[in-house]
């Protein structure tokens, strides 16, 4: 497991409530059956709205998730790089919220 995967894992399993799982073949973290943050060319993925998706996607490195790559990006997922990861966890717990309240 590669240092960035060991900072994945460790922080969707701190997280009250979240659940190891699978998203497009990638590992993933669900809250309530649902996916709000993965793991992807070593960097994390985080499904957000709003101010919190916008300070994501303006973060160097930063792009809209796709998985595909296909040019077809999800637009509520933002792929945040390891340069970035002492971001990770306060994005992963407003990942969950807002999952939580859709």
């Amino acid at each position: 497991m590669t240092t960035e995967e060991t900072l994945y894992t460790t922080i969707g399993q701190n997280l009250n409530g979240a659940e190891q799982s699978q998203m497009f073949g990638k590992p993933c973290f669900k809250i309530n059956g649902k996916a709000f943050i993965c793991f992807f060319r070593n960097e994390m993925v985080f499904k957000l709205a709003g101010d919190i998706h916008k300070k994501a996607l303006n973060l160097n490195g930063s792009e809209l998730f796709d998985p595909s790559g296909k040019k077809r990006p999800m637009k509520e997922w933002v792929q945040v790089s390891y340069e970035n990861k002492d971001k990770w966890t306060k994005f992963a717990e407003e990942a969950m919220k807002y999952v939580q309240t859709k």
